[in-house]
């Protein structure tokens, strides 16, 4: 099945997002579950959020992935939604 893993920056969290980011970067590369993945951009262009498509037999593999995520270790999200997802077009 397929899930949006779509989180939310704390406000003012850039720095943190920054200092983690090398370590998020790797734990999505060394994931088979991972489909796509990129920062959400504010207005001014600065990374704000994620958006990470999974591909994961359910959604407690989903669940287990973002709480092992380093993003989410340090802090860093507001929210995180995980959400099933169907893709149509791609």
């Amino acid at each position: 099945m397929l899930v949006a893993l779509i989180a939310i920056d704390k406000p003012g969290s850039l720095e943190l997002r920054k200092a983690n980011r090398e370590a998020h970067v790797a734990y999505l590369k060394a994931s088979d579950a991972v489909q796509q993945a990129g920062p959400f951009l504010s207005n001014t262009g600065e990374m704000c959020g994620s958006l990470i498509i999974l591909e994961v037999a359910d959604m407690e593999a989903a669940q287990a992935f973002a709480a092992g995520d380093p993003y989410g270790k340090a802090g860093l999200f507001e929210s995180v939604e995980l959400r099933q997802w169907n893709r149509v077009i791609g």
